[in-house]
């Protein structure tokens, strides 16, 4: 993802939300600030600012923070503000990015004049999106674990990871356990969870409603979580043969966090803004749109509700095709295609995405399944995320799905979607219309007008990455279907 840089601006960060970088500037010397997913500030004195790249200063902060040389490989610099997040490449040079945010907000966002002149990016030293979940398994080192537990702790109680209540008081409890030490029974630990509550779970489940109207608008959540499942799960941490002590290595904990946040499908993802049509209400009433986050790893798309803090809609790469359409007055959207069923029939279904980062989701989507297919070419069935075993070593048994919760935030619920079904072959003339103007489409064939994961099963797979295509005789269109 090509992104922004940090801008030039006030001596030192005013407001979290409007963060400077570049603390000051003088003939051939500025002082670039840094955040880590703490909200610490590393300050960096820098020769010819303009010019720096950041490789560079990534490898400045590394001798700062005294990481190792796997570092280069597990963080990257991205620019960050409230309206766009953008993850840096090597090359790039992030004062002029920078100089250049106002532009990328234009073409990016929608948000209003005022705000873009006022929208000023952090840099900021956060996990690479490209780099592999197995990996992070490898990593010993406790400076770089702690730097990826607290930028996993920053998503969970902001709740961008959406996770279910009984997840969030597990890794809550390892929170507890990494900044108050051991459980210790009696009022004083009780004392300091609750007035601390809001460090260790997301805020939605730090509410103390009461009564029917609180349990109606739990969203999910069971009754009476908070400091007591919280304490419970405290209880519960275990501790390392030898690491009773408070002084023990927080190695362990900070492992046994990621390990936790791994079974997110969503974890170390790029996240984008866009929204989605809401079901319609009646034949006659249209439904409106409503704001989703869209998050994008080396694994998948997860489409999540922004107001519920759940999935709306959760694709492997294997499971869907894409394509972002671009119009000159009309809306950038992109479009993912997957197999669901109708009132039992197999139907292929498809999802209208409207974002102007349409174009950014599509590239990481294509750049994702490239380095996927890239590192295990020889295992695709195990998602090619990971190195490539050893010469001679047997493969990894195969993992069974990860059960989940009834009703977990986890799940799709694709019935709150409103999504366009339609089978058989697909009429391109009458899907084109569809796509410029609206009401109806066509079917579908072997070749689907959408871009899919090479290899894949099923009846719309392509033998290679297509974009859209139209041809001027087609078969008759069939109504198509909104779910």
């Amino acid at each position: 993802m090509d992104g922004p840089e940090g801008s030039a601006g006030q001596p030192g960060p005013a407001e979290r939300s409007h963060r400077s970088s570049v603390s000051s500037v003088g003939a051939r010397a500025a002082d670039v600030l840094v955040y880590l997913a703490d909200d610490t500030v590393v300050p960096l004195a820098v020769e010819s600012l303009p010019s720096l790249s950041a490789h560079e200063l990534h490898r400045a902060i590394r001798e700062v923070l005294q990481l190792p040389d796997v570092a280069l490989e597990i963080f990257a610099l991205w620019l960050v503000s409230p309206l766009l997040e953008v993850q840096l490449k090597p090359k790039h040079q992030p004062y002029k990015l920078g100089r250049q945010w106002p532009e990328l907000l234009l073409r990016f966002t929608d948000a209003p004049d005022d705000d873009v002149a006022t929208d000023e990016p952090s840099l900021q030293f956060r996990r690479n999106v490209f780099f592999p979940k197995r990996r992070e398994l490898q990593i010993h080192d406790e400076e770089v674990l702690r730097l990826l537990y607290e930028e996993a702790k920053a998503n969970v109680l902001a709740a961008r990871y959406p996770c279910d209540a009984e997840d969030c008081e597990a890794l809550g409890a390892l929170v507890c356990r990494l900044q108050l030490g051991p459980f210790q029974p009696g009022q004083p630990t009780a004392c300091a969870v609750r007035e601390k509550l809001d460090s260790f779970l997301p805020a939605h489940l730090c509410k103390r409603g009461h009564g029917l109207f609180a349990a109606l608008r739990g969203r999910g959540a069971k009754a009476g979580t908070s400091e007591q499942g919280l304490l419970s799960a405290y209880r519960r941490v275990k501790e390392g043969s030898g690491d009773s002590e408070r002084e023990a290595p927080l190695r362990t904990h900070y492992q046994a966090y990621l390990a936790k946040c791994h079974e997110l499908p969503y974890y170390g993802c790029a996240f984008f803004h866009g929204e989605v049509d809401k079901p319609a209400q009646s034949f006659l009433h249209r439904g409106g749109r409503k704001p989703v986050t869209v998050a994008i790893n080396l694994e998948g798309v997860h489409v999540i509700d922004n107001r519920e803090k759940h999935v709306l809609l959760g694709l492997r790469f294997q499971e869907l095709s894409w394509d972002h359409t671009s119009p000159e007055e009309e809306e950038s959207v992109l479009w993912l295609e997957f197999d669901g069923n109708n009132e039992g029939t197999p139907v292929n279904k498809l999802l209208k995405i409207y974002s102007k980062q349409a174009e950014l989701m599509s590239s990481l989507i294509e750049y994702c399944i490239e380095l996927s297919q890239a590192s295990e070419p020889t295992a695709p069935q195990e998602g090619a995320y990971g190195p490539s075993s050893a010469p001679g070593s047997s493969p990894p048994p195969a993992q069974r799905p990860q059960l989940r919760r009834q009703g977990s935030v986890v799940s799709s619920r694709i019935q709150h979607l409103s999504t366009i079904d339609y089978v058989e072959e697909v009429s391109w003339s009458c899907l084109h219309r569809f796509y410029s103007r609206g009401p109806c489409v066509n079917s579908r064939s072997a070749l689907s007008p959408f871009r899919r994961l090479e290899g894949c099963r099923g009846p719309s797979c392509l033998s290679q990455p297509l974009g859209f295509r139209w041809q001027s005789v087609a078969p008759p269109c069939v109504r198509l279907t909104s779910s």
